[in-house]
C-alpha cells in the first residue's frame, strides 16, 4: 500500500525514503566499501595473519571464509621475568618468588599456549596432592588461562576413571593431564613434553627425578619441567639443585604483576596497595619469603630438630586399626580452634594423620566436624581427648561429642625438650617418635591463606621461634626470655599437649589391642 505525499512513514518503517539525506549518502559509501573489500585481492598482511590464526586457534584455512568464525582471542601480556619464564628452553626451570607475583598464572599461560601451537603434545599439571589442585592452579586454568577456549568448545574437561587421569583435552590433539604425586600410578605411566609443578618445594628431589624421566613425548622440540614456589629454607633440595646449576632459577617480582603495578608507569594498583600491605604485615620468616622473596630459615627456631626430610611422613589416609587415637584441642574463635588427630604405632612412634585447623568456628560447630573424621564405623574410638584449659570449651565439646576429654598438662619448657627428644632419630633404628603427616589439612581456612598466616601444623613449625625480647631489651643486653613467641602457635600447642600425656605423665603405658 503507497504513502499519499507529505504523509508520514509509521516508526517501524524500512523504506528508508524519508531519512536524512546524509544518512542515506552515509549508508550508500559504507556499503560500496563491502564490496569492494570482498573483491579485493588478498595482500600478503592478510595471508601471514592467516596463517597466524590459523597456527594458534587449530582452525582450517576455510574457517576464514566470509560469516565462518575467526577463531578464539584471549590475550595474556607477560611483563618482566615473565617474559624470561615464556623464552626458556632449559629442561628444568623454576620461577621462584614472593607471594602474588603471577608466578602460577604464566607457568599456565605458557603450558596452554604450548599446547595450542604443537598438535598432539602432552603435558602436565602436578602438584604434591591431587586434592590442593583443585583449589589453586585448576582454578586459574579454567577461569583465566584457558576460559576463552573452553567457552569456544576448542578444548574438554575429562574427569578421568579408573584407567585413565583426568585431563583437558584439545581439537587438535592436544591433551594437558592433571594429577597429583599422592596418586602418581596413574601420571607417571605416560609420557609428556611439558609438566607444570605447582608449589614445588612440596615435593622431595625423588618426585622430582622420577617426573624428569617421563619427559620424552617428543611433539615439542624442547621438553621441560617447569615448576613455581615460594622461597623456602635455603638447604631445600630444591634450592641447591639450582645453585649446582641442575636446575635454571628465575626469580619473579611482584612489580612484574600487572594486577599489582601498572605496567606502564609502575605504580601501585588500588588492589596492589591492599595486597601489599597485608604482606607488609607480615613478620619474621614469612616476612622474608612471602614478602622478599628470600630463601631463609627462622633465626632461634625452636624445633631446630626438625627436618621434612625425616619428620615429614607420607599420607596415611587409615591407620592399621591396631594403632591407638588420639584427638589434641586447642581451643579458638578470633584465633584458629586446632583439633589434632594422632596414631601411635606398636612402637610407640606418634602420627599427625589427620587436622581441623579453622578460625572463626565455634566447638558447637566444630563437634560434628571432629565426629565425621572420627571415622567410627571403620576406626577405633579415640582412647582419649586432650584438650587445653578452656572448661566451658570442653564442656560443650563433651556435650556434643558425647565423650569424656582430658585437661593437657600445659607446662611449656619440659613440652617442648619432650617435642625435642621425639623430633631426633631415634639412636636404635635412626628413626625419629615423632611424624607429620602430608595433607592431614582436611579443609584450608581460606580467610588465614588470603592473610599468608599458617593453615596447619605443619606450616607453623618452620617459623616457631624463641622470643628474643624486644629490640631495647636486646640492645641492653638482657637475656632472651626461654619461651616461644605467642603468635601462629595453635597447632603447636595441641602437637606439645600430645607429647606430654604421653612423655611427661607418670603412668603405666596400656596399649589398646584389636580383637
Amino acid at each position: 500500500m503507497g504513502i499519499a505525499k507529505g504523509q508520514k512513514c509509521p516508526p517501524d518503517c524500512s523504506c528508508g525514503r524519508h531519512r536524512p539525506h546524509a544518512q542515506r549518502l552515509a549508508e550508500a559509501k559504507e556499503a560500496r566499501a563491502r564490496k569492494a573489500a570482498k573483491n579485493a585481492p588478498e595482500t600478503e598482511k592478510d595471508r601471514k595473519a592467516k596463517r597466524i590464526l590459523e597456527k594458534v586457534d587449530g582452525k582450517r584455512p576455510d574457517s576464514f571464509a566470509p560469516g565462518k568464525p575467526r577463531g578464539v582471542v584471549h590475550r595474556y601480556q607477560p611483563h618482566g621475568t615473565c617474559v624470561e619464564l615464556f623464552r626458556s628452553r632449559d629442561n628444568e626451570v623454576l620461577f621462584a618468588g614472593p607471594a602474588g607475583t603471577g608466578k602460577s598464572r604464566a607457568c599456565l599461560e605458557k603450558l596452554h599456549m604450548m599446547a595450542l601451537l604443537n598438535p598432539g603434545m602432552r603435558g602436565l599439571i602436578c602438584r604434591k596432592t591431587q586434592t590442593s589442585l583443585g583449589s589453586t592452579a585448576l582454578v586459574t586454568f579454567k577461569e583465566h588461562a584457558a576460559k576463552e577456549h573452553l567457552e569456544a568448545g576448542e578444548m574438554k574437561w575429562y574427569g578421568g576413571s579408573p584407567q585413565e587421569a583426568a585431563a583437558y583435552k584439545y581439537k587438535n590433539g592436544s591433551v594437558i593431564v592433571v594429577g597429583g604425586m599422592d596418586k602418581a600410578m596413574k601420571i607417571m605411566s605416560s609420557e609428556y613434553d611439558v609438566v607444570y609443578v605447582q608449589e614445588a618445594t612440596e615435593l622431595t628431589e625423588t618426585d622430582w627425578e622420577a617426573i624428569t624421566t617421563r619427559l620424552r613425548n617428543g611433539k615439542v622440540s624442547f621438553q621441560q619441567l617447569m615448576a613455581d614456589a615460594n622461597p623456602d629454607v635455603p638447604t631445600h633440595w630444591l634450592k641447591v639443585r639450582c645453585d649446582t646449576g641442575k636446575t635454571k632459577m628465575i626469580e619473579s617480582r611482584h612489580e612484574d604483576n600487572p594486577v599489582l603495578f601498572e605496567p606502564k608507569t609502575g605504580k601501585i594498583t588500588k588492589a596492589g596497595a591492599s595486597y601489599m600491605g597485608k604482606l607488609d604485615a607480615l613478620s619474621g620468616v614469612r616476612y622474608m619469603r612471602l614478602r622478599k622473596g628470600v630463601w631463609c630459615a627462622a633465626e632461634g627456631l625452636v624445633y631446630e630438630e626438625w627436618d621434612p626430610a625425616v619428620n615429614r611422613y607420607k599420607k596415611i589416609l587409615r591407620p592399621p586399626i591396631s594403632w591407638t587415637r588420639y584427638i589434641t584441642v586447642d581451643f579458638g574463635y578470633t584465633n584458629p580452634m586446632v583439633v589434632q588427630f594422632w596414631a601411635e604405632d606398636e612402637d610407640g612412634r606418634l602420627y599427625l594423620y589427620k587436622e581441623l585447623y579453622q578460625t572463626k568456628t565455634t566447638v558447637e560447630d566444630m563437634a560434628p566436624k571432629i565426629v565425621e573424621a572420627m571415622n567410627l564405623k571403620h576406626e577405633p574410638r579415640p582412647r582419649m581427648i586432650i584438650c587445653d584449659h578452656d572448661a566451658e570449651g570442653r564442656a560443650t565439646l563433651e556435650k556434643h561429642l558425647g565423650m569424656s576429654t582430658r585437661a593437657a598438662k600445659k607446662s611449656v619448657e619440659d613440652g617442648i625438650q619432650a617435642v625435642k627428644s621425639r623430633l631426633r632419630p631415634s639412636e636404635v633404628d635412626g628413626r625419629p617418635r615423632l611424624y607429620l603427616c602430608e595433607d592431614a589439612l582436611i579443609h584450608r581456612d581460606n580467610e588465614l591463606y588470603e592473610a599468608k598466616k599458617p593453615t596447619c601444623t605443619l606450616e607453623e613449625i618452620v617459623g616457631y621461634i624463641w622470643d628474643r625480647g624486644t629490640a631495647k631489651a636486646q640492645m641492653d643486653g638482657k637475656p632472651p626470655k626461654e619461651q616461644p613467641v605467642k603468635e601462629h602457635d595453635h597447632g603447636m600447642d595441641a602437637l606439645r599437649y600430645m607429647i606430654a600425656e604421653r612423655d611427661l605423665r607418670s603412668r603405666p603405658r596400656i596399649r589398646s589391642i584389636a580383637y
